[in-house]
């Protein structure tokens, strides 16, 4: 036999999670069918076989993790292993791992099961014996969900829960990352938006305007920031992430150019890109290199947010939920419908003045009826 690696699916992504097979053991197949549907990042992506052959083996099951390189498949014999790096590629025939040396406290000649560190720290804790248990891991690794399932059957502790998949456990790594790496500070403001807001109006393409808006008065929030490196990028285009609310978490597919379209072109490329976000048939192209993030929470509830950046953005704007306020207006008292406005900004290369002067700009742009 000989194995097909999960290739690299670009944009030096490290692994991914098995959505669903698309053939079964035993089955022939041809080149370019689907093999498997995995999750990467915030995108499902169908992996196709490399070569026409019959399947020997599949490496996991649904809900698995697959690190790019680790076999996906396996072939009958007359097949060639692949080097995992491209999809279609193969070479020549990879040798076996060497055997794992045996876990601490399995004497000599004793087979310890293949379990991760982790995994048998689980064990341990849910008092389950690793050899009475058959792994379902690529190799035959016992895996968390094994165990767990071990536990159960012999009335072991209860799992604490369940672990985050999908675009939870993406949300996860990536609010943890940002949190240790951008130096966030935030500013509140509103815009009187009495000029044009209606319970039908577009708020959200209004807000798409005002900032393009504010990034031609400061480019410097629509930025690309590498803080090992301290090296910072104005970009010459707006590609405006929008934060997707979806079952399975949050989504933000990215807006293309939004500084040099119309609105109603705008309008249909959103539409577009929250129905393939529901219906999880986003294209990774879809996700990648916003430069600057929208998050309309208003529409559900709250005035004013700290919002999180993502790096490399150096920033995100928040809209509240509009609604009437008094103001002083012309020596007396007028009720207005205010929009409010959250700028949180990286401040270790975005200054108070800058994000201040953005902020300006989209509020002047959205006081005006068109």
């Amino acid at each position: 036999m000989s194995n097909f690696n999960l290739p690299d699916l670009g944009e030096g992504l490290q692994d991914a999670e098995i959505v669903a097979w698309q053939v079964a053991e035993g089955e022939h197949v041809v080149a370019d069918q689907p093999l498997v549907s995995v999750e990467t990042e915030k995108a499902v992506v169908e992996v196709p076989a490399p070569q026409s052959g019959r399947i020997a083996r599949l490496f996991g099951k649904p809900g698995d993790r697959v690190k790019v390189g680790a076999p996906l498949v396996a072939f009958e014999e007359g097949a060639h292993a692949d080097t995992g790096t491209v999809v279609g590629q193969l070479s020549e025939p990879v040798s076996p791992p060497p055997p794992a040396a045996a876990a601490p406290g399995v004497a000599r000649g004793e087979v310890s099961p293949a379990a991760a560190p982790a995994v048998r720290a689980l064990a341990r804790e849910r008092g389950v014996d690793l050899a009475q248990v058959t792994g379902s891991g690529p190799g035959g690794a016992i895996t968390r969900a094994d165990v767990e399932r071990a536990a159960a059957i012999r009335g072991g502790k209860p799992a604490f829960g369940e672990p985050l998949k999908g675009v939870r456990r993406t949300m996860a790594v990536n609010m943890a990352r940002a949190h240790a790496a951008v130096v966030p500070a935030t500013l509140w403001d509103e815009a009187d938006v009495e000029a044009w807001w209606s319970p039908i109006a577009d708020v959200t393409m209004r807000l798409v305007r005002a900032i393009a808006a504010g990034c031609i008065a400061e480019p410097a929030l629509n930025a690309r920031y590498d803080g090992d490196a301290m090296v910072r990028q104005l970009m010459a285009q707006v590609d405006l992430g929008i934060a997707v609310d979806i079952e399975d978490g949050l989504i933000v597919p990215v807006l293309r150019d939004v500084a040099s379209r119309d609105l109603a072109e705008l309008r249909r490329d959103l539409e577009t890109l929250k129905a393939a976000a529901r219906s999880r048939t986003l294209q990774l192209a879809d996700l990648r290199d916003p430069t600057i993030t929208l998050s309309n929470f208003g529409t559900l509830a709250g005035r004013h947010a700290a919002l999180v950046i993502l790096p490399p953005q150096v920033a995100i704007i928040g809209a509240g939920r509009i609604a009437p306020h008094a103001i002083e207006r012309e020596g007396g008292v007028a009720f207005r419908h205010m929009l409010p406005l959250s700028l949180t900004f990286d401040h270790r290369v975005v200054t108070g003045s800058e994000a201040a002067r953005f902020l300006k700009a989209m509020i002047e742009d959205l006081r005006h009826r068109a």
